[in-house]
């Protein structure tokens, strides 16, 4: 069953786009997407430059990872409502504007506490993109007549190659011009990316105009902040980001999912509907596939460069190069995955790819017996196949599953659902790890990484569309 060309809705009067005009729209939206990932990747190799400019120990440079990761996982629904609410394309362009103008000041930043704030600012602004472009696609798509799975498709691609690219380019900055250059480049990056939603894509909609106390109050302010607080003080006690306070912040954790729950159910006008979320029950299965997911990626793309280094003796430049089939054979699979979809549908495409998961976590116990570069390269190139196909499917199958009127929201929280597993793989690894990432550990990784496969896989089986209201 093809569940693709949703809907389409965007200001009365506009121009189509055109199938021509969509590719170079949809490439801005591809433009201001890349950010957020690519920004959480490349800062990587800036630690060593900050821990020599600032003088700091390892322990506290690390924030400068952290502050970006923890505002990204919260805000990406909070973002995906306010476009929803207030536009898409007006959320776009002040998530933009708020990254050009943070990463032209961040360059100049005297301290590292500011280094922070600005990462934590570059956070927001990009978070902005990706629940935006996913509530513009429809009225692109509508418009030029044509199928949203490729432009879904080209925003995944978006994501997988920022993440990808970021190392590379992070080290060309670094070792050049000095890690303000991780700031300074986001600055023609956001403003092309603006300037393209800007002149390309439709208006928004037209909006009712309200007094602003009334905006305020229907945009469930408390139940942003207790949903802010929940997510901060979970991923935070996961992350272990404040030694001794694990405990306390797991406790805060579960005090705001409940006065967050509470507030929801009550408010008339919700942040997030936990009625209509809890009848979504194809909704919800895409985003607990999802997570579930990255829990497999994530042991392999954090936990391998770990295991090259220590028990291969690889550089880190060397296990860079390595990792790099993984990248691309997701990024080129990635448009054939797309055109499987538009074919097969979503959930044909889901089980495929849930079943080459479930095959390539359990071929990856092969480097148990050997980690020569070859053999890494191989394994990482087969990692990368279910890779693309599960991400474009979870990204059609949330798309397909949410209301379009919830469809910022929605795509949001699947990017949350991403950090969730990122962050589980972390905690996994480790404990896994905890006594030296060798061969024989990563031995017990694979069993890990085959079972949260298989959960994938029985995800992905009772998986069905959802039947959409015209």
């Amino acid at each position: 069953m093809n569940t693709t060309g949703r809907r389409g809705s965007g200001s009365p009067g506009t121009s189509s786009p055109g199938p021509r005009r969509l590719g170079p729209s949809v490439a801005a939206l591809c433009l201001g997407t890349v950010l957020n990932p690519l920004n959480s990747s490349m800062i990587a190799v800036a630690l060593v430059d900050f821990q020599r400019h600032f003088a700091l120990d390892i322990a506290t440079v690390t924030w400068v990872i952290t502050s970006f990761y923890l505002c990204s996982a919260a805000m990406q629904p909070v973002m995906g409502r306010f476009a929803d609410r207030f536009g898409a394309k007006r959320l776009f362009i002040t998530g933009m504007a708020l990254v050009v103008v943070t990463c032209a000041l961040a360059t100049f930043a005297p301290s590292f506490a500011l280094v922070c704030v600005a990462r934590v600012f570059m956070a927001l602004g990009t978070a902005t993109a990706y629940p935006s472009a996913v509530a513009m696609v429809g009225a692109l798509t509508a418009r030029a007549q044509v199928s949203s799975t490729r432009p879904l498709g080209m925003i995944q691609m978006a994501n997988t190659a920022g993440a990808a690219v970021g190392p590379v380019l992070g080290g060309v900055l670094v070792g050049v011009f000095g890690w303000p250059a991780l700031f300074f480049v986001n600055v023609p990056l956001g403003l092309a990316a603006a300037a393209g939603v800007l002149w390309l894509t439709p208006a928004d909609p037209p909006r009712e105009r309200k007094p602003l106390r009334t905006i305020v109050i229907e945009s469930d302010v408390p139940g942003i902040v207790l949903f802010t607080a929940m997510l901060v003080c979970a991923l935070t006690a996961v992350l272990g980001a404040i030694p001794g306070a694990t405990w306390w912040l797991a406790a805060g954790a579960l005090v705001s999912m409940a006065a967050f729950g509470w507030r929801e159910l009550r408010c008339p006008t919700p942040f997030l509907d936990l009625r209509m979320l809890g009848r979504n029950r194809p909704l919800i299965l895409v985003y607990a596939a999802f997570a579930v997911f990255n829990g497999v990626y994530y042991c392999a793309f954090y936990g391998l460069p770990e295991l090259l280094q220590q028990s291969g003796g690889y550089s880190p430049a060397v296990v860079g190069l390595l990792m790099l089939p993984l990248a691309a054979v997701s990024v080129v699979g990635t448009p054939f995955a797309a055109r499987a979809i538009d074919r097969w549908g979503v959930r044909t495409v889901m089980l495929v790819g849930s079943a080459s998961l479930v095959a390539a976590a359990g071929l990856l116990w092969l480097l148990t017996l050997s980690i020569a570069g070859a053999v890494v390269a191989v394994l990482l190139a087969l990692t990368g196949i279910p890779y693309c196909i599960v991400s474009i499917a979870a990204n059609q199958g949330m798309y397909a599953s949410a209301r379009p009127e919830d469809s910022g929201v929605a795509a949001g929280i699947l990017q949350t659902s991403r950090y969730l597993g990122a962050i589980s793989a972390t905690a996994v690894i480790g404990v896994v790890f905890g006594p030296g990432a060798t061969q024989e550990h990563w031995g017990v990784m694979v069993p890990v990484m085959v079972g949260l496969a298989v959960v994938t896989l029985a995800l992905a089986a009772v998986w069905r569309p959802r039947e959409r209201q015209a």
